[in-house]
């Protein structure tokens, strides 16, 4: 990709498809369409309306230099700093993990177990375990606002980007964001009407059998769950009955094949119910669901 020629936006785009599909990048076309969409400040949609449109010079370095960074496996979320979920434009960086299209799931479920505020004799108490960008709480706050919010997370750079999107996105919404991990930053005796989380439930021993964008750049902090990846899994399902209100009910992404282990862990809890399981768009089991009994 040359300088002195003048390039056009569907010249760039065939070049740059080509160019990342020589290199294994996932999606080549799509990565192709984000960045530069990202680099001309236009929707994706426009590409093929102006898709004879000539790049400036300077359109077309920037260009080059974010195409080098994918070829390098670097997420195209990360390099553009913005990835949608929920129709939600969240900032984005690799302090946090990029939100994932089967996190919708975990959305639809706490709603379906939150209702609006104008059918509650008072504000419900929501608590996002490993809140991340704040995808999910901020999801649940778009969608039943009037409820109380809480989030925490154990990275304070995570935390300040969450806080950021919240700032931008909802900045009427009452979200308290504690930096902790998992239920430290509570008293024992705080309890939440629904919690929420998209731990880390990836087993450590094939992180780096993973593909480049995460096992290379995404925080290992949200995605290693220890040997098995039912370490944040274990650790909130055993405290979340101390937290948890009588009906309260806990909420969790995991694994599609931690379902079994999800199952018999709740067995062992005394205040956990059985878990109804979700699965994803795939069929894969994505969502365990528990209520607080007694």
């Amino acid at each position: 990709m040359t300088q002195e020629k003048t390039w056009t936006v569907l010249e760039v785009l065939r070049f740059s498809q080509d160019y990342l599909a020589q290199r294994n990048v996932p999606e080549p076309r799509l990565s192709s369409e984000v960045l530069l969409s990202h680099v001309l400040s236009i929707p994706r949609i426009r590409l093929y309306t102006d898709h004879d449109r000539p790049l400036e010079p300077e359109e077309l370095a920037a260009f080059r230099k974010l195409l080098l960074r994918r070829a390098d496996r670097e997420p195209a979320a990360y390099i553009t700093g913005r990835r949608e979920f929920w129709s939600l434009d969240l900032a984005v960086g690799p302090d946090v993990l990029i939100p994932r299209p089967e996190t919708e799931h975990l959305v639809e479920e706490a709603l379906k177990r939150l209702p609006p505020r104008e059918e509650t004799d008072r504000p419900l108490k929501v608590l996002d375990l490993g809140a991340g960008s704040g995808a999910v709480i901020l999801a649940l706050a778009s969608e039943r606002p009037g409820h109380f919010y809480a989030a925490t997370d154990a990275s304070l750079a995570a935390l300040g980007l969450a806080r950021e999107n919240a700032r931008r996105l909802l900045p009427d919404a009452d979200i308290l964001w504690v930096c902790g991990h998992w239920f430290a930053p509570f008293a024992p005796n705080a309890s939440f009407d629904l919690i929420v989380s998209n731990p880390p439930y990836i087993d450590t021993a094939v992180l780096r059998a993973l593909e480049p964008e995460v096992s290379r750049f995404e925080p290992a902090l949200a995605i290693d769950g220890g040997p098995g990846g039912m370490d944040a899994i274990r650790a909130i399902m055993r405290a979340a009955p101390g937290h948890l209100a009588s009906g309260g009910v806990l909420a969790l992404e995991m694994g599609h094949d931690q379902a079994d282990a999800v199952k018999a862990l709740a067995r062992e809890i005394p205040g956990l119910g059985e878990p109804a399981i979700v699965c994803d768009y795939a069929g894969l089991p994505r969502v365990a669901v528990m209520e607080r009994q007694g």
